[in-house]
C-alpha cells in the first residue's frame, strides 16, 4: 500500500481545491507529454465491474472544433431565450465555451455495450456506467489542474448532433466535451460563476445528513421545506 506523505496529501487537495472551469485560453499548445498523462490518469479512475466504459476522442483539427462550435452557438442562443431579465442579460454576458480558443478538445463517450451483458454491479443501478464515466473526466481535470493545464466542460451542445460530427458510433454516449488548454488569465481565486454573481457556494453543513435524511435548516431555524411551503 503506497503511503502518502503531509506533503502529498496536501497536494491531492489543492488541486481539488483549486480546480477551476476555464473558458479563455492561450494559443500555446499543449505538450504531447503532458496530454498522455492527463488522459492516463482519466484512464485509472474506478468503474463499474472494472468495465472502464470511456474512451477519448482528441480533436485538434480547427474544422472539426467549429464545426462543434456552431452546435454550441445554436444551444447557447436557445437556452438565452429560456431567461427572464435581469438573468437573460447576466447569462448573455458569460463566456460558456472555448471551443476554438483551446488547442485541444476532448470528447469523453460512454460504452454502455462494455462487458455488457452481465457488467458486475450494474443490475440495479443501469447508469453506473455513465458514472464511471464522470469519475474518468474528474480524473482528467484534476490531473490537468496539477500540470497547470485548464479544462472547460461544455454542456450547451446536442449530443446527435455532436455524435454526428465526431462520427461516433449510435450506440456510444457522448458525455463530455472538454477544452483543453493553458488559462489565458491564469486560474481564478473562485469559480468564475461565483465571480460573476451568478452563484454562491452553498454551505456544506446544509448537504450533510447524519443517518437519514433530514431537510436542511435555514439561518432562522426552520426547515428549507418548511420555507417553502410558506413562501
Amino acid at each position: 500500500m503506497v503511503a502518502f506523505g503531509s506533503g502529498e496529501r496536501k497536494a491531492v487537495y489543492s488541486a481539488i481545491y483549486a480546480r477551476r472551469d476555464i473558458r479563455r485560453f492561450r494559443d500555446e499548445p499543449v505538450p504531447e507529454a503532458v496530454l498522455e498523462r492527463v488522459l492516463d490518469a482519466a484512464h485509472h479512475a474506478p468503474s463499474v465491474g472494472f468495465s472502464q466504459p470511456w474512451d477519448f476522442v482528441v480533436i485538434e483539427d480547427d474544422g472539426t472544433k467549429a464545426a462543434v462550435a456552431g452546435i454550441a452557438e445554436r444551444a447557447i442562443a436557445a437556452a438565452h431565450e429560456g431567461y427572464r431579465e435581469p438573468r437573460k442579460a447576466a447569462f448573455g454576458a458569460l463566456k460558456l465555451e472555448g471551443i476554438t480558443d483551446a488547442p485541444v478538445n476532448i470528447c469523453v463517450t460512454c460504452d454502455p455495450t462494455r462487458d455488457a451483458p452481465h457488467v458486475l454491479g450494474r443490475n440495479t443501478m443501469q447508469e453506473m456506467d455513465v458514472y464511471s464515466t464522470c469519475l474518468a473526466v474528474q480524473n482528467l481535470w484534476l490531473a490537468a489542474r496539477a500540470e497547470g493545464v485548464g479544462v472547460g466542460w461544455v454542456s450547451f451542445l446536442y449530443p446527435h448532433e455532436l455524435r454526428n460530427v465526431l462520427e461516433i458510433p449510435h450506440h456510444i454516449r457522448p458525455v463530455a466535451y472538454l477544452c483543453v488548454g493553458y488559462p489565458e488569465d491564469g486560474f481564478p481565486d473562485e469559480p468564475v460563476l461565483q465571480q460573476e454573481g451568478w452563484r454562491d457556494r452553498l454551505d456544506r453543513d446544509e448537504l450533510v445528513h447524519d443517518g437519514r435524511w433530514e431537510p436542511a435548516k435555514t439561518p432562522d431555524g426552520d426547515t428549507r421545506s418548511e420555507r417553502e411551503t410558506d413562501s
